[in-house]
């Protein structure tokens, strides 16, 4: 099973998903943990170029381009594999976010075409179940400031990021047999314990 999990800057995505491998891994499941950008040596060297504060002349369509270079080597060279072999794979972004910020957030290229190149990158490979992470913009900024792990995507205008959250919304009201909205904004103990719900309901399944 392929299990992502999505949402705005600031939601908590990757602390959840850290103690989600944990608790499955003690369950004895055998999962996979990774994420976007990055995942393999190629793609980390692009998340580097992509999340560069010094990279400020950086254009959408060179930002889109270089998300979806970074997806397809991890797609091919990590993910595939793994469900080949009957694992579970856990993603902290996927394809879902290219077209929240590179689509509803900047608004710039139509999301057909956004989504043709998402297609090509990904080999057409969709996850079979994505968790929304959802927090307030400007709470999730907040934190992300107070994380000190800001970065040059962090650094767009507070518009920009309202747009991926509302995009974000639009896409799981779109499509709910994939999508898991969760409230981002209670403790991180509440919110483990209701993604661990939905995560062993849908392996259940």
């Amino acid at each position: 099973m392929f299990i992502t999990l999505e949402g705005p800057e600031g939601s908590g995505k990757t602390s959840q998903l850290a103690l989600l491998v944990d608790f499955l891994r003690q369950e004895g499941y055998i999962v996979l943990a990774t994420r976007e950008p990055g995942g393999t040596q190629i793609g980390d060297q692009i998340r580097a170029v992509l999340s560069d504060m010094g990279n400020q002349e950086m254009r959408p369509r060179t930002e889109l381009l270089l998300f979806q270079a970074s997806r397809a080597q991890l797609v091919e060279q990590v993910i595939r594999p793994h469900l080949q072999e009957g694992g579970i794979v856990l993603c902290d972004r996927y394809a879902d976010s290219t077209l929240a910020y590179q689509g509803y957030g900047h608004q710039t290229f139509p999301l057909e075409q956004v989504q043709a190149i998402i297609s090509f990158a990904t080999g057409g490979l969709k996850p079979d179940l994505t968790l929304l992470l959802d927090v307030d913009v400007k709470d999730g900024l907040q934190r992300r400031a107070q994380g000190g792990d800001w970065n040059r995507l962090d650094a767009y205008q507070l518009e920009f990021h309202q747009r991926v959250r509302q995009g974000y919304l639009q896409m799981a009201q779109a499509e709910p047999q994939r999508w898991v909205v969760i409230d981002a904004s209670r403790s991180m103990e509440a919110v483990q314990m209701e993604i661990r719900e939905v995560v062993l309901g849908a392996l259940a399944r």
